[in-house]
């Protein structure tokens, strides 16, 4: 069924923060909306989806602003194999230099959002911990001892519940300050997919709202609010329980509606009613509830390792020409 408005987009859909996914979902069996382009890219074993949103309206059906939203997916990072890891952070990097501003002396505030007392949500902080930040450089070491390294500076600012002050708040106060070329934030997401979570990773050029993935939606981290470019980096960690619940009904309709007729009426629900009937079950006990895999600690350490490389080889040179950049 193809929807056609973004209530369609927020009735019918689990939630998710890829504009892969969402495309795929509001297009339906058309495949393919209005103002929305897409291209898909093999290598090797990352597959890299590019999403151009280019339209108001088109942005009303996808439930996405207008802009570049990039997916890179590698099924192998959950076997931990250093040869993927390898090759998506590589993948990562240049990406990422296609979408920051192209001029010398590149200013770069790298913001890792999320809460670090919680496991799913600390990807952001984990980030900032690894990266090789060189702003203070100038200042402290000679100019030929750093070649081949940019200006990167980081904060993790924390969450609401933690600082008491919203995230874009101090965003915006270091901003103000600091004066950088480009921001880049990066946030824990929600899938729709349960195959994504950790192996899939977004950049978008429009920004990104803290806490979206888990239903917390706070004010934009973007170019309207900061005045300077923002690029959002974001992995999905957490899937719904309700978009599991309806997998598994969808799934078991497909099996045995042919032989039994409880299936075949099952299968006569649209999925706003399987929605409704999940939730009845859940909101009880459970709420809003969210999962993530058991082995999350590991996951996100690998990830967190994999995009700092990428961030770094994005803006140092001198790491770019390594060998392995991990």
């Amino acid at each position: 069924m193809a929807l056609s408005s973004p209530e369609d987009l927020k009735e019918f859909s689990p939630r998710t923060d890829l504009a892969l996914e969402a495309h795929r979902e509001a297009a339906g069996t058309a495949h393919r909306i209005p103002g929305v382009n897409v291209q898909e890219e093999n290598r090797g074993e990352v597959v890299i989806s590019r999403v151009t949103v280019q339209d108001e309206e088109a942005a009303g059906v996808m439930g996405k602003p207008p802009g570049n939203y990039i997916t890179i997916e590698a099924r192998g990072l959950r076997k931990r194999t250093q040869q993927v890891q390898e090759q998506v952070a590589r993948c990562l990097a240049d990406e990422i230099r296609r979408l920051v501003p192209q001029k010398p002396d590149l200013q770069v505030f790298v913001v890792g959002l999320g809460n670090w007392n919680a496991t799913p949500d600390s990807l952001g902080p984990k980030v900032v911990e690894s990266l090789l930040v060189t702003r203070h450089l100038p200042a402290y070491v000679p100019e030929d001892l750093r070649g081949g390294l940019g200006s990167i500076c980081a904060l993790a600012p924390g969450v609401l519940g933690i600082t008491g002050i919203e995230t874009v708040e101090i965003v915006e106060g270091v901003v103000s300050r600091i004066k950088p070329d480009v921001v880049v934030a990066i946030d824990a997401l929600a899938s729709r997919s349960i195959e994504r979570i950790l192996t899939t990773v977004q950049l978008a050029d429009t920004g990104i709202n803290p806490g979206s993935g888990v239903g917390n939606h706070r004010k934009g981290i973007n170019q309207q609010t900061l005045g300077v470019p923002v690029i959002a980096i974001g992995v999905p960690t957490v899937v719904h329980a309700v978009t599991i619940a309806m997998d598994t009904i969808n799934l078991l309709i497909q099996q045995l509606h042919a032989t039994q007729p409880f299936y075949s009426y099952l299968d006569r629900l649209g999925n706003q009613d399987k929605q409704k009937l999940i939730r009845d079950v859940l909101s009880p006990y459970v709420g809003d509830l969210t999962v993530t895999p058991k082995e999350v600690d590991i996951l996100i350490e690998d990830m967190s390792r994999i995009l700092a490389g990428a961030l770094n080889a994005a803006f140092h040179s001198r790491i770019r020409e390594r060998q392995s950049i991990l």
